[in-house]
């Protein structure tokens, strides 16, 4: 993958947005496990704290949830939850 950062903005919001872009377009789906922070690390070229920090950000947001010892996922947002109206 190896994607060009901005050097001018924050490294971990440019890979946070950019696993936002994938679960918004399907690439990620719900349920789907998520990138780990060493891969991130390498993906981007980023060091693991940053990988972190962008995870955390996404956890924090809602869209990713943890399991200790799996890994991140992509959780159901609130509006996949909810039941069609009748």
């Amino acid at each position: 993958m190896s994607p060009e950062l901005d050097r001018t903005r924050p490294a971990w919001r440019q890979v946070a947005a950019a696993i936002e872009v994938r679960i918004a377009s399907g690439e990620y789906s719900v349920g789907a496990r998520v990138p780990s922070v060493v891969e991130l690390s390498n993906d981007f070229g980023i060091a693991a704290s940053t990988a972190q920090k962008a995870l955390a950000h996404l956890k924090a947001e809602g869209l990713i949830r943890a399991e200790v010892g799996l890994g991140s996922f992509v959780a159901q947002r609130p509006a996949e939850e909810a039941e069609p109206p009748a």
